[in-house]
């Protein structure tokens, strides 16, 4: 038994058959800077190739030959360490969600490489409001927009934050210097230590009954925390850690009791983080913390530049900053004490990772909250059915915002039947209905949104006669058509030939419903050429800062109709919008995805809380071949609790989740042969020795892809330990297979399907 100080260590190659920890010899003249998160470089493999690794944690002596044990070569000094809290998390990812130790280390490590750091600015109101008007009013031309955007905005704030000003109204450089030599602004550069909360503060918002009753619940909460405390000697061993699930219609008000939350946990020397959604994370948000807060806020996000990120870490890990605002990664920034974390638009499939390891933020922050002894906040107008489960159960506490803080009531839905459409000679995407009230808000100077309800080209097939669908015999969900000419269910394998006729009415309008956003953009210039549109997808926001200045734009009226995909219904906030069209509800109805009834209720919904949130009334129009669906129904109503009871009988009588789990396994590898041999081989083993329900395998949404194979199989099982099991053991044996290509990856209870 050699003695001495070893160092286990992972080593950081995203790879099988290295994933364990490796023992090294620590050399005397690093003991002293080494801890259990280091960032370490080690000589690796018959070369001695050197290659990152984390240490994981020590041992003085190993049971075999020390001569054979290599040297840790030096520590990384520009990167960050972990910390054991951040370890251990890595560890659980990794157990319950698959993957390598080493991807699980990567996706909680805030930031790979510090460099130097970014300090701090402000952009300060310096000239009187009168002058900032005037320069407003003698702005003309769209080479101007830049600076009107910023002028409008100081009228309402008298200090913004420089990096907000940059990333959220992508105002340049030379506008914000043009304007400082104007003497209309000035800049000012604060230390990291400074305190601009009485500079930033606002006035809080008077509260509703409503609002004011959750934030008290949850005070009531934190009261018994501290009895658990001061009863088990200081301890939060055994501590149970509260779920609340904020139930409140749009426009409730669910940003105002967040911060009435997260300003109860600081004043109890705790911090809090908010996780919203990237797509969600708008100037006006961003501001709404900021001004309670002020740069005790850390905003996380996509665009931050990698100085920034660093400086956001650094204020976490040296308790400067008090509240951090992201998207799903937000979670991994290492406060000392977190007191909460808040998920706001919790059924948002984003939360749900969709590379390798595929966790989920919900779970994730529970997980870290209970280890922290902190509490979680869920909150959506349509939770997923997964928490409000949990709710009607008791292991969430339920929460509910019935009214609107403006005190108006919610838009007026219609629903127009496309097939009535169709029979009355109308083949264009906007109904008459539609045509109409667009005329009228054109007339009356209101905005509109048309949201068209898809994720790329249609793969379903139905008819615009009678609106049936050709569904899978087995499983519940539609026939995708593929390019060979026949209609495939991705869950179980079942194929048959397309249909040129309906089965159900003998229609030959029978095929795939194919529209887009630049074919809607066009049909609305038709109908009314001067009319102002501005298009939001995939295409339109593939620059940086283009999404933002879409939405700054149709904020400040440079558009009347606002054109786009999902990404128009998230959480935005147009008071001047009085209507939305939902153009193809059925998009969604149908995706071939056991969730795609509430993913589509969830859309319709999202989309007509945009309408009538300011002053004015709000009107929605719902078009769709399936105007008895029930989804379409219960979201024109506004009626989740009616949607929740039907669509949880349907998943119970299909054991899907969450009244059962269900584990998706993809193959994917170049040789064909190979992956569906691997696909058929592991689901002849898990028939064999496990009690589980086992689909497939059959090709996957995506059967082909950059020139890969992708082959799909689930399994299904009410206990997800029994599944974390049947994972681990189809890791074990494939990881045994030599000169195996084919990769294999593994999705728990999966948002999308593979």
């Amino acid at each position: 038994m050699a003695k001495g100080l070893f160092a286990d260590i992972i080593i950081n190659i995203t790879h099988e058959n290295v994933d364990r920890p490796y023992t090294y010899k620590v050399p005397d003249e690093l003991r002293e800077r080494l801890s259990p998160g280091s960032l370490v470089n080690v000589p690796f493999g018959k070369g001695n190739t050197v290659r990152k690794g984390v240490v994981l944690g020590f041992k003085d002596e190993v049971d075999f030959d020390v001569d054979r044990i290599k040297e840790i070569d030096s520590v990384s000094d520009k990167d960050i360490s972990l910390d054991d809290s951040l370890i251990s998390l890595a560890v659980w990812i990794k157990k319950n969600y698959g993957g390598t130790l080493a991807a699980s280390l990567k996706t909680v490590l805030p930031v790979k490489r510090k460099i130097e750091k970014v300090s701090e600015k402000l952009i300060v109101r310096n000239a009187d409001v009168a002058v900032i008007e005037k320069e407003i009013s003698l702005i003309k031309g769209k080479r101007s927009l830049a600076r009107l955007r910023l002028l409008t905005e100081l009228l309402n704030e008298e200090r913004i934050p420089k990096r907000i000003v940059s990333s959220k109204l992508h105002i340049s450089d030379s506008t914000i210097k043009k304007l400082e030599s104007d003497n209309i602004i000035a800049i000012e550069e604060i230390s990291k230590t400074s305190m601009l909360n009485d500079a930033l503060v606002s006035t809080k918002l008077s509260l509703s009954k409503e609002q004011q009753s959750v934030i008290d619940s949850i005070n009531e909460e934190l009261i018994c925390k501290d009895n658990y405390i001061l009863d088990h000697s200081g301890s939060l061993e055994g501590y149970k850690s509260p779920v609340y699930l904020l139930h409140g219609i749009t426009g409730s008000g669910k940003t105002e009791v967040y911060l009435g939350i997260v300003e109860s946990v600081i004043k109890r020397g705790e911090q809090a983080v908010v996780l919203i959604p990237e797509i969600s994370l708008t100037y006006q948000t961003m501001m709404r913390f900021i001004k309670r807060f002020g740069n005790r806020v850390s905003i996380m996000n996509s665009s931050l530049s990698q100085g920034e990120k660093y400086e956001c870490y650094e204020r976490a890990r040296n308790g400067e900053t008090d509240v951090v605002i992201g998207p799903r990664s937000a979670l991994f920034v290492p406060l000392k004490n977190p007191g909460v974390i808040i998920i706001d638009e919790e059924h948002e499939g984003s939360y749900k990772s969709e590379s390798v390891p595929k966790y989920h933020a919900r779970e994730t922050a529970i997980k870290i909250a209970q280890d922290k002894g902190a509490f979680v906040v869920l909150g959506s107008a349509t939770p997923s059915i997964d928490s409000y489960k949990r709710a009607m159960e008791g292991d969430y506490k339920l929460f509910e915002l019935t009214k609107r803080l403006t005190g108006n009531q919610l838009p007026n839905v219609s629903i127009v039947d496309l097939r009535e459409e169709l029979r009355s000679g109308n083949r264009t995407i906007i109904s008459s209905k539609l045509k109409d009230l667009l005329a009228d808000r054109l007339s009356k100077g209101e905005q509109s949104m048309l949201f068209i309800n898809r994720r790329g080209m249609s793969g379903f097939i139905s008819c615009r006669a009678c609106g049936f669908v050709v569904k899978c015999p087995h499983c519940d969900v539609s026939l995708s058509l593929h390019r060979n000419g026949r209609l495939m269910c991705h869950y179980c394998g079942y194929e048959t030939e397309n249909v040129k006729l309906c089965p159900k009415c003998g229609s030959k309008y029978i095929s795939g419903f194919k529209a887009g956003t630049e074919m809607v953009e066009d049909t609305i210039r038709k109908m009314f050429p001067s009319c102002r549109t501005i298009r939001m997808d995939a295409d339109t926001t593939k620059e940086k800062g283009s999404f933002e200045s879409i939405i700054e734009k149709f904020l400040d009226k440079e558009a009347d109709i606002l054109i786009g995909t999902q990404m128009i219904v998230k959480g935005h906030d147009f008071k001047n919008v009085t209507l939305v069209g939902v153009l193809a509800a059925d998009m969604s109805l149908f995706e071939a995805d056991y969730r795609a009834g509430e993913k589509t209720f969830d859309l319709i919904t999202q989309a007509a809380g945009r309408a009538g949130r300011g002053e004015l009334p709000g009107d929605v129009v719902i078009q769709t071949y399936q105007p008895e669906h029930y989804a379409i129904v219960h979201a024109a109503n506004q009626d989740y609790k009616g949607f929740y009871n039907e669509e949880a009988g349907f998943r119970d009588i299909m054991d899907y989740p969450p009244f059962g789990h269900m584990l998706s396994v993809l193959v994917a590898g170049k040789n064909e042969k190979e992956a569906i041999g691997l696909s058929n081989m592991m689901c002849e083993a898990l028939r064999k020795y496990f009690d589980s329900s086992v689909i497939g395998p059959a090709p996957s949404n995506l059967s082909k892809l950059n020139d890969v194979y992708r082959f799909s199989f689930f399994v299904k099982n009410d206990n997800y330990e029994e599944l974390v099991r049947i994972k681990d053991y189809l890791e074990e044996n494939v990881n045994k297979i030599k000169k195996r290509t084919a990769q294999v990856y593994f999705d728990f209870d999966p948002q999308n399907m593979q």
